[in-house]
C-alpha cells in the first residue's frame, strides 16, 4: 500500500483496535512467556545486526543530505557496540521482575474488607519519538513486559532503522507465541499520523513523546490523550566551595562532554563564588572541545569564553556549548535552578554533607545528584533496564519511566458478604 493511499486517522483506528485486542492476552500472559519473548527478539537483533546496520547507514547517508545537526546524527547512528547494548538492554528487561499483579498494599477495614491494591497495564501505549532508533527497542521491551501493547511512530529520519529493529522483534514474538500486535510500528513517514494519535482517545491509553522541544511542546498542545513527558533537558552541575577539586573536573567534563546530545548533559555549570579552583574547571571543558558563554567573573578568570545572554540559561545545547555562572553558594545555586532549570535533573558536588542534603531536599528536579554525573539519568544506570523516557511533571511517574512507570493500579475488595448500612 502506497503512503499516499493511507487515511492516517482510519489506520490508527485499525492499530489501536488490533493493539486493544493485544493488550488482553499479553496483560495475561505469565512473565516466562514475556521475557521469552524479549530474549528471542534480543537474539533477533543480533542474528539481524547487518541489516539493521545497513538500515541506519542509509538513514544516516539521507540525514546528512538533508543536513541533519551533529547532534541529531549522533543520536540517529547505530555501531556493533550500540546495537549490542540495544540487544543487552532487551536481555535486561527481561530479567525484571514482572511489575503486573504486584502487590503495592494491603489492608483490612474494621467491617472485615480486606482491600489490596495491585498493578495493573496501562493498556495501549503510543510512542512518538525523534532519530533514537533504540527506542524501539527499549519502548518494545519496556511496554511488552509491562503488559501493554504499544504503537510506535519514530522520526522519518530514522524510519528504515527503527522497521529493521521492529522486524527482528517481532521474530522474538512469533517465536515464543506471543500476539504480534502486541508491537506495532506505523508503517508512514506521513506527518499527520501523528495527529491522528493524539486524539485517539477511545483506542489510546497515553502517549509518550521523546524528541526536541518543538514536537513535545506539539504533543502536549494537541493532545487529547493523557500525556506522559518531559519538554527539555535544562541540567545543571553546582560546584560547592567544599568540592574536591579533582572530583570536580572530572565530573564536570563528563556531565557536559560525555555525550553532549543525551537530555542529562548537563547544559549550565553553577560555580561558587568561594571555589578555589575554578580556572581548572574551566580549562578543562574548553581542552574538551567545551565552548563557553558565561557572566562577567567566568569572562574575567576565561577570555575564551564568550558573554552569555539571559537566553543561555535556559537553552538545552544538546551540542558542546555549556553556560557558566558563578553562585553566593548553594542557596544561590538553589535559586538560579529554581528560575532557570527544566526539572529534569540536577548535581551537586561537594564534601560538606550539610550543602549536600539542603542542595538535595531543595532542588525540585525529577533526578537530583551528589557527587556524581549527570549523565547517569538514564533507566538503564538506574537499574531499571531501559527507559521510555524521562518524565518531569508531578503525576503518575517522575523520573526514568521504565516498568512501574508502565502501570497502574486497581483495587481488589474481598469481602465476607458485608453490606454497607
Amino acid at each position: 500500500m502506497k503512503e499516499t493511499a493511507i487515511n492516517p486517522i482510519d489506520l490508527i483506528a485499525r492499530m489501536g483496535s488490533a493493539a486493544r485486542k493485544a493488550t488482553g492476552e499479553i496483560a495475561r500472559l505469565p512473565a516466562e512467556r514475556k521475557s521469552e519473548a524479549l530474549m528471542a527478539g534480543a537474539a533477533a537483533i543480533r542474528t539481524f545486526s547487518a541489516s539493521i546496520l545497513d538500515a541506519n547507514a542509509s538513514d544516516l547517508e539521507r540525514g546528512k543530505s538533508n543536513g541533519l545537526s551533529e547532534a541529531m546524527l549522533d543520536r540517529l547512528a547505530l555501531d556493533e557496540n550500540r546495537l549490542a547494548a540495544m540487544a543487552a538492554g532487551v536481555e535486561a528487561v527481561a530479567a525484571l521482575s514482572d511489575p503486573v499483579g504486584a502487590l503495592i498494599d494491603e489492608r483490612k477495614r474494621p467491617n472485615g474488607l480486606k482491600l489490596s491494591r495491585i498493578r495493573v497495564p496501562l493498556g495501549v501505549v503510543g510512542i512518538i519519538y525523534e532519530s533514537r532508533p533504540n527506542v524501539t527497542a527499549d519502548a518494545a521491551a519496556l511496554c511488552l513486559k509491562s503488559g501493554n501493547a504499544v504503537i510506535l511512530r519514530g522520526g522519518s529520519e530514522a524510519s528504515k532503522s527503527n522497521h529493521a529493529i521492529h522486524a527482528a522483534l517481532i521474530k522474538g514474538l512469533e517465536h515464543s507465541g506471543v500476539p504480534v500486535d502486541a508491537v506495532q510500528i506505523v508503517p508512514t513517514t506521513d506527518r499527520a499520523v501523528v495527529g491522528a494519535m493524539l486524539t485517539a482517545h477511545d483506542v489510546i491509553d497515553v502517549i509518550i513523546p521523546r524528541g526536541g522541544k518543538t514536537l513535545v511542546s506539539r504533543v502536549q498542545s494537541d493532545a487529547r490523550v493523557p500525556v506522559l513527558a518531559h519538554l527539555d533537558g535544562i541540567c545543571h552541575t553546582y560546584i560547592d566551595a567544599a568540592a574536591d577539586g579533582a572530583k570536580a573536573k572530572a565530573i564536570v567534563v563528563n556531565a557536559k562532554m560525555r555525550r553532549t546530545g543525551v537530555c542529562g548533559a548537563t547544559e549550565t555549570l553553577l560555580i561558587d563564588q568561594g571555589y578555589a579552583e575554578p580556572g581548572a574547571l574551566l580549562d578543562a571543558l574548553i581542552d574538551a572541545g567545551c565552548a563557553l558563554r558565561g557572566d562577567a567573573t567566568t569572562l574575567a578568570i576565561e577570555p575564551r569564553a564568550c558573554a552569555a545572554t539571559e537566553a543561555d540559561w535556559e537553552t538545552e545545547y544538546l551540542d558542546s556549548i555549556c553556560a557558566v555562572r558563578f553562585v553566593n553558594g548553594v542557596e544561590g545555586a538553589i535559586a538560579h535552578i529554581a528560575s532557570h532549570g527544566s526539572n529534569h535533573t540536577d548535581a551537586i558536588i561537594t564534601e560538606d554533607p550539610g550543602a549536600a542534603e539542603l542542595f538535595l531536599s531543595a532542588v525540585d528536579s525529577a533526578i537530583v545528584m551528589h557527587n556524581a554525573s549527570t549523565q547517569f539519568a538514564d533507566g538503564g544506570e538506574f537499574g531499571l533496564g531501559a527507559e521510555i523516557g524521562i518524565a518531569t511533571g508531578r503525576l503518575h511517574a517522575r523520573g526514568p519511566v521504565a516498568l512501574e512507570g508502565l502501570t497502574t493500579y486497581k483495587w481488589i475488595v474481598r469481602g465476607t458478604g458485608q453490606i454497607r448500612p
